[in-house]
């Protein structure tokens, strides 16, 4: 098998035979190697679909693995699976500034793709704390979201076009920069979010914005979550669709937060039991601040808002974003943490998030609990901090997290997909139908089943 795989890639593209344990599987995780018998990096979409059919022939399982910053387990692997590494398919193939779209392979990290278009004066929307490291294969197959879904929609909705290797090695390629296209079954998005187990998607073409000219945010501290919801209707209707962000922080999150590093000793005090962070992007600067500040002010005269602090620069900005996205200052207060990304109906959050606080907070093993989430969009985040780490007690804090989903027709998973952790938890957001239905789609797209074995169902 290696030598039939050296010959696709070359030998300086494969790692086997003990150098594969030079690899590993999560980038939190960098002391653990990989499990798997070979690590193979194909640098295009031929190569990807050489490889494949040399699997499909003999039944070898794959794992597909990208910038490893998962959350859920996906790229974890066994000693008899092949893992598809995508780092050298990192090319940035068209900036296409008259159809305002980007053409890129699935191993190029997004950062890299959102400072290529800002240098035509363009955006890329996506936005989230991993962009540094994650890859646009796993964003794509996991249907990320982010800090501005709240203006631009979850990742799948700012795809044009797709190219996949499927399990038996054929090239579905649907490379279009039109936004309207209603020939028959929209392909795509059978595999925008089906986290690599329908097929390995290869390249991407993303729609883009015109860059702002003007970008404002601010921090607000409020005394009930009712004002919370009254806040972001408020500045929905006065920002007229140019609010892009609106983030959510619980007070105990936010104090550890602020006292982690002189650098947040100019923000709002630890008063309050909720902060909001909100996001404008304009296209008129002076006139856009004055919007903003106004709004502000408005929210604190009608008794909406308590404080408020506009950044005046650029280093204010990126320290009320820093204090927001750094959740790894959170993750590091424990001796184990354990992550949540659940959607709920925003007017039932306050309640059910005091439910499972208060039950958790019940549990003796369970250290820090930090709170905070996409508001607008009605996904919270969790960081557990725990003294132990058994599978029972691993369980038991799902169970209190889980438990209210399906009465709430909410989601075990906003944005950060199932993979192999959150599985056995599929059933609290999805119907049997439904379920029934991924196992069908499985089945005729994989009937070998192997394309990331294991992951979702």
């Amino acid at each position: 098998m290696i030598n039939k795989l050296e010959k696709i890639v070359g030998r300086d593209s494969i790692l086997s035979n003990g150098k594969e344990k030079l690899r590993f599987d999560h980038i939190w995780k960098t002391d653990i190697p990989t499990n798997a018998f070979a690590v193979i990096f194909p640098k295009s979409t031929q190569q990807i679909s050489e490889i494949m059919k040399l699997c499909h022939y003999n039944n070898q399982k794959v794992v597909i693995q990208g910038g490893l910053t998962n959350l859920v387990g996906s790229t974890i692997t066994k000693k008899n699976d092949l893992v598809i590494s995508l780092d050298k398919m990192n090319q940035i193939e068209e900036i296409d500034e008259k159809s305002r779209t980007i053409t890129v392979q699935s191993g190029v990290i997004l950062e890299d793709a959102i400072s290529a278009v800002d240098k035509k004066n363009l955006m890329l929307p996506l936005n989230f704390g991993a962009k540094g490291s994650a890859q646009i294969g796993g964003i794509v197959s996991t249907n990320a979201g982010g800090l501005r879904v709240i203006r631009y929609g979850m990742t799948r909705n700012l795809i044009l076009g797709i190219e996949v290797v499927l399990s038996d090695g054929e090239i579905i390629s649907s490379m279009k920069k039109i936004t309207k296209d209603n020939s028959g079954y929209d392909i795509k998005q059978l595999f925008i979010g089906s986290e690599g187990t329908l097929g390995i998607i290869s390249k991407v073409i993303f729609k883009l914005e015109e860059k702002p000219s003007s970008r404002f945010s601010a921090i607000a501290g409020l005394t009930n979550y009712e004002n919370v919801i009254n806040f972001l209707k408020f500045m929905q209707k006065g920002l007229s669709g140019s609010l892009s962000g609106f983030e959510l922080i619980w007070k105990e999150t936010y104090k550890t937060m602020r006292d982690s590093s002189s650098e947040y000793s100019s923000l709002l005090d630890t008063n309050f039991p909720y902060y909001v962070i909100i996001e404008l992007l304009g296209s008129d600067p002076d006139n856009d601040y004055k919007r903003l500040s106004e709004l502000i002010y408005s929210a604190i005269e009608e008794n909406i808002i308590e404080d408020a602090l506009l950044a005046q620069n650029e280093r204010e900005l990126k320290m009320i974003w820093n204090l927001r996205e750094d959740v790894s200052v959170l993750a590091k207060k424990s001796t184990y943490d354990q992550h949540f990304d659940i959607s709920l109906p925003i007017p039932v959050i306050e309640n059910e998030v005091n439910i499972a606080i208060k039950k958790l907070n019940k549990l003796p093993y369970v250290e820090n609990i930090f709170v905070f989430g996409h508001l607008a969009d009605g996904n919270i985040h969790f960081i557990i901090g725990k003294s132990k780490n058994d599978e029972e007690k691993t369980k038991k804090i799902n169970d209190i997290i889980y438990e209210n989903l399906r009465k709430n027709l909410g989601s075990v998973s906003a944005e950060h997909g199932i993979g192999i952790d959150k599985k056995a938890y599929l059933k609290t957001s999805r119907s049997n139908g439904e379920i029934d239905l991924m196992n069908r789609l499985k089945k005729s797209l994989d009937p070998k089943n192997i394309l990331n074995t294991g992951r979702i169902i």
